[in-house]
């Protein structure tokens, strides 16, 4: 499929672009192109086309890019409406817009209000919606379980009602470090070290 876009040439910061026809699917920087059918310079304006050759190009079925229909429209070589180029700002998606901005207690009094209304023109029983945003809001107590209390035991936090198990543990089962230390002072005293006398 032939298109009609912009090649650049020009310097760094100096942009200036060929008009060019050319096959989609070559690259806009480096691809060959079939035929150059005009020249603009952005910084000066300057702008040179060869109305002639874009007007059998456009008959034969090339595609101009936005830019080159917008610049085509502008010089009244063909006709038709400008294709907004620039960039569309992406939305950010709302979670729940009518209640985004309101503290909890002021959702819970909007829901239920919302839920009277729905029960008062009948149109379904009424939701009991303050229910459900009160318990999102607090969550569950765990108690501790026992891989949890080891782990706040290593660092040295008390764990909730179980701090005293913990401790036995720690003293029936000594650390083999300890233990080390025991075995090389038990040696230590089993061993007279002799004395010289002069």
């Amino acid at each position: 499929m032939l298109v009609i876009r912009l090649f650049r040439v020009g310097k760094k910061n100096q942009p200036s672009f060929k008009i060019v026809v050319t096959d989609k699917r070559r690259s806009t920087r480096a691809g060959r192109f079939v035929e150059e059918v005009g020249f603009y310079n952005p910084q000066t304006k300057e702008k040179v086309l060869k109305s002639e050759r874009l007007k059998y190009w456009l008959s034969v079925g090339a595609k101009p890019s936005a830019t080159i229909q917008n610049l085509l429209i502008s010089e009244k070589i063909t006709e038709g409406k400008k294709i907004p180029v620039h960039k569309k700002a992406k939305e950010k998606p709302s979670v729940a817009p009518a209640f985004a901005d309101l503290s909890a207690e002021a959702q819970v009094a909007k829901a239920e209000a919302t839920a009277d209304k729905k029960a008062m023109e009948g149109e379904g029983k009424k939701e009991d919606v303050s229910l459900a945003l009160v318990k999102e809001e607090k969550p569950t107590e765990e108690k501790p379980t026992p891989a949890l209390a080891e782990a706040q035991a290593i660092k040295g936090e008390k764990p909730a009602e179980e701090k005293p198990a913990q401790e036995k543990i720690k003293e029936e089962t000594p650390k083999p470090k300890e233990k080390q230390k025991e075995a090389s002072k038990t040696e230590t005293s089993n061993k007279e070290i002799p004395k010289t006398s002069k």
